[in-house]
């Protein structure tokens, strides 16, 4: 690609969505707006941003990436990412927004009205924040490396910058307007390249399949339990999301929150056919870009490898883009959501807080991203799932919808899940992978059930310390609230 294509690219989604954030700086005045955008957020709306902060680099770039490689395997992926939302549907969008919290944090304190609930909660997403932006940054700093030439680390440097002005300059008012905008930006990235492809190799007529197409890498397939303990992290880590979760803050009701959360499942379920409809042509027309050790710049790579020529410039440059705009739209939401934790538990919840807050939420991984070696995208993103699935997914459920849960029984559990995970994680970084047994490599199929179990048996133990206000708390929860009517 040509360098001056790519900068062009990086640039302009840069500045549009500075511009956009800026804009959103015009009517944030209140904490509220800060927050939660003062809770009056429309379902079109905030549809359009959690699609923008959901589909991250994983999704734009680690998708097609791991199913050139893998094939049918790494379906589960975009299967696993859009079912998510179906359960969120079912079992969390409108109680959680009933609740009247700002923050994960905030619905733990009040649910089992415990101040140590609310300091572990805290650190479990303060560390599943973190975690999640470093494949961001990683991202990032692929896609400049590939498309520009400039020095990798300029691409994450670029983003923590970007979402510092825009999440400094507006909260949550302001990144819901540039979420929304960088869903469409994206899913269009993505549309018009597949379609130009299609057209370009529709001429082509048939075309005899290679066993480099069928396997470009000769891996063999995963095993049921790899599949089972991914599809296990994947529904259950998008009920814990932090980023995702404090969007359904921002609808004016529970009603709202569920039509939100529908919305959401039918733009998640266009976009993943994108990405797999890349890898699909990759591995057909173009099976040794498996083979070049980088993946995840299949999207990127692709353009130019089949259409070439100016057009291909073009469209190489509106991916990267598209590229950027998932970058920027997730690391911006999960920031959103980190400061708003850290400002309430550390800064005192001020306006000023939580801008100091988004600061200190960007550079930390933005350190860690420079330590640390890019790993498949959707890989490393996966495994963040199933952390959040060991964690905060359990204490939510049982949050929810069961009476007996106590502060020692979601605190036993968090922590439970959470070592068991975090010690597969660390384990895995050690090995390696080629060394790394299958059920550390896929911990979510035993760490899930773990924290689930012990975060029931210890509460169980502990009856006595059921709040005495669960029946209030509850009844919020699962009571829908009246229509507004005008008297006569």
């Amino acid at each position: 690609m040509n360098p001056a294509v790519g900068i062009t690219a990086f640039v302009g989604v840069s500045l549009a969505t500075a511009v956009i954030g800026f804009y959103g700086l015009r009517i944030s005045r209140t904490t509220g707006d800060f927050y939660v955008a003062s809770r009056t957020v429309r379902p079109w709306w905030n549809a359009s941003a959690i699609g923008g902060e959901y589909l991250s680099a994983a999704s734009f770039l680690g998708v097609a990436g791991l199913i050139l490689l893998s094939g049918t395997d790494a379906l589960w992926f975009p299967v696993g990412y859009t079912a998510g939302f179906l359960m969120l549907l079912l079992f969390v969008a409108a109680p959680l927004r009933r609740s009247g919290a700002y923050t994960i944090p905030d619905f733990t304190e009040a649910r089992l009205d415990s101040k140590a609930v609310r300091r572990v909660t805290s650190l479990v997403v303060v560390v599943v924040g973190w975690l999640y932006i470093v494949p961001q940054l990683h991202g990032a700093a692929l896609t400049i490396g590939i498309t520009t030439g400039l020095p990798s680390w300029v691409g994450s440097v670029a983003v923590v910058v970007v979402v510092c002005l825009t999440v400094v300059a507006g909260g949550m008012r302001s990144i819901t307007f540039v979420q929304a905008f960088q869903y469409w930006l994206k899913l269009t990235a993505l549309a018009v390249p597949v379609l130009f492809m299609v057209f370009v190799l529709s001429g082509n007529g048939p075309t005899a399949v290679s066993q480099a197409a069928v396997n470009p890498t000769g891996l063999p397939p995963a095993g049921p339990y790899q599949n089972i303990s991914l599809l296990v992290a994947l529904l259950f880590g998008t009920l814990g999301l932090p980023h995702v979760l404090v969007r359904f803050y921002t609808n004016p009701d529970g009603q709202s929150a569920r039509r939100t959360t529908l919305i959401v499942l039918g733009l998640l379920s266009v976009f993943y056919l994108l990405p797999t409809a890349c890898a699909m042509a990759a591995r057909m027309f173009a099976p040794e870009l498996a083979r070049n050790g980088q993946p995840d710049a299949v999207v990127l790579l692709l353009p130019g490898r089949l259409i070439g020529g100016t057009a291909g410039d073009l469209l190489s440059a509106l991916v990267v883009a598209g590229a950027f705009a998932a970058f920027l739209s997730t690391t911006s939401g999960l920031v959103v959501s980190l400061a708003g934790v850290i400002s309430q538990d550390v800064l005192g919840g001020s306006v000023r807080g939580f801008r100091l807050a988004a600061v200190i939420a960007a550079l930390v991984p933005l350190g860690f991203a420079f330590m640390t070696d890019s790993m498949a995208l959707a890989g490393s993103v996966g495994l963040v799932f199933a952390f959040t699935a060991s964690t905060i997914c359990p204490v939510l459920l049982l949050g929810i919808w069961w009476r007996g849960l106590t502060d020692r029984g979601a605190i036993s559990g968090m922590v439970t899940g959470g070592v068991l995970c975090g010690g597969a994680m660390v384990a895995g970084a050690v090995l390696g992978a080629a060394a790394t047994p299958f059920w550390l490599a896929q911990p979510a199929a035993w760490t899930v059930p773990a924290a689930f179990a012990v975060m029931v048996l210890v509460s169980w133990s502990t009856r006595s310390r059921v709040p005495r206000t669960i029946t209030r708390v509850m009844t919020r929860l699962h009571t829908p609230e009246r229509p507004l009517t005008t008297e006569r």
